[in-house]
């Protein structure tokens, strides 16, 4: 009774602050998931899904103080590619700084101007996978956004985008809390490129809510900011319809607290949902990415892959569920979840599960942790390889098969570069 007492002063504490915008559509649905949040109350530390990230600085009234990273020494994640770029500073769409959204090819609004208005076909999405997401597992801090978010973009794409959307994540102030709320609805036979950057704030909350239709294509990669102080909880809530795909990579580089959450429901036949990601952490560092993908259907393909680098005191977490439900055969799960520990103070902590209730089926998982690998060290090194390099070349290696799941090739190779980069400035 007294921690769930705790948690509701918790929550009573964090909203104090925050004003729930009525009307419109969105204001229904903010209503609907601030009734979800109370029942729930914020998370704390004993909850089973949180026992190895403590949720408190993501929970306080005021957001812990970050200062502004200064990143000029590389280009700017995803420069090489022709996109369109939609800016948001502290959680604030910039339009300045943006470009025209119509070069997309797409239909895209603010949740900001559109969230007013009486019908909009955002409401059959906004709200409505997060609140599906709560069960088996509470997620209170979706629905702390759904009830509190302003702003964020609407897209919905009938065809093939023209070009791919840059979401950029800007950090100007030490004390922003940003609340960021993205819809992405994909028709039948559509397909789409979305593409994450930045810090976003000193404490940023966001939820990404994704439909993909039936034959639909969503490729999804973003790369967190190099922020060290900055904190942040990320949310992704996908259904995927009959022989569509839906794809997302992460890249974390530094961070004091990341927890980046997934929620899939294959619900089609023939679909296919892979999450991956790479992070790599030093010193005050605690990276968490929590999944889970249920199989809803016949002869669908999941696949998780997350692999995190670890030095000098650092954290990773891996939380990984494949629920397959009764009469979803021929499903073929794979999860595999692995760290390599730089030195002997860091720690990788992995919870991943299997619930089947299907009987022609194909699942696996793994997790591991280890050092590198001291013979393929030797082996490098006796061929002239200078240690450095070589041990730069062993951790590229160790982290191949999550950059092989970014579909571009491209991309895939200004990930390796910024890998290396961070390699290079963390060599002691």
């Amino acid at each position: 009774m007294a921690i769930l007492q705790a948690k509701q002063d918790a929550l009573a504490a964090r909203i104090a602050g925050l004003t729930l915008v009525a009307g419109g559509w969105a204001g229904a649905a903010r209503r609907e998931a601030l009734d979800r949040l109370t029942a729930m109350g914020l998370p704390a530390k004993r909850d089973e899904y949180w026992r190895y990230t403590d949720p408190s600085a993501l929970i306080t009234p005021e957001a812990p103080r970050a200062a502004v990273f200064d990143d000029s020494d590389e280009a700017p994640p995803f420069d090489m590619i022709d996109r369109v770029k939609l800016v948001f500073v502290d959680g604030v769409f910039d339009a300045a700084a943006s470009d025209d959204p119509a070069l997309a090819g797409v239909e895209i609004e603010r949740l900001a101007d559109a969230g007013g208005k009486d019908i909009h076909w955002a409401q059959g999405l906004y709200g409505v996978l997060e609140a599906r997401g709560q069960n088996p597992v509470e997620r209170p801090l979706a629905a702390l956004n759904t009830a509190f978010a302003t702003d964020g973009v609407l897209i919905r794409a009938t065809g093939q985008a023209a070009k791919p959307i840059a979401l950029i994540y800007r950090h100007i102030s030490e004390t922003s809390d940003a609340l960021l709320h993205h819809c992405v609805k994909l028709e039948p036979g559509a397909e789409l490129t979305v593409l994450e950057s930045g810090p976003a704030a000193a404490r940023f909350n966001k939820v990404l809510e994704v439909e993909v239709a039936d034959g639909a294509r969503f490729h999804h990669i973003r790369a967190q900011g190099r922020d060290h102080d900055r904190r942040a909880v990320t949310h992704i809530f996908a259904r995927i319809g009959a022989d569509a795909l839906f794809k997302s990579f992460t890249l974390t580089a530094n961070g004091r607290l990341t927890r980046n959450e997934t929620v899939i429901e294959l619900l089609g036949d023939d679909s296919v949902a892979h999450v991956a990601g790479a992070s790599m952490g030093d010193g005050d560092f605690l990276h968490d990415d929590t999944v889970f993908i249920t199989h809803a259907a016949e002869r669908c393909e999941s696949r998780q892959v997350f692999k995190k680098v670890l030095k000098h005191g650092a954290t990773g977490v891996f939380q990984g569920k494949i629920l397959v439900k009764q009469g979803a055969q021929k499903t073929d799960g794979y999860q595999i979840s692995q760290s390599l520990l730089l030195d002997e103070d860091s720690q990788f902590l992995a919870k991943p599960e299997l619930e089947i209730y299907a009987d022609d089926v194909k699942c696996s998982h793994g997790s591991t942790s280890g050092a590198i690998d001291e013979t393929a060290l030797f082996y490098l090194r006796s061929r002239g390889v200078p240690k450095r390099i070589a041990q730069s070349l062993l951790v590229l290696a160790f982290l191949a098969e999550a950059i092989g799941e970014i579909a571009d090739e491209a991309i895939a190779e200004d990930i390796r570069a910024r890998l290396e980069g961070w390699l290079h400035r963390h060599e002691s």
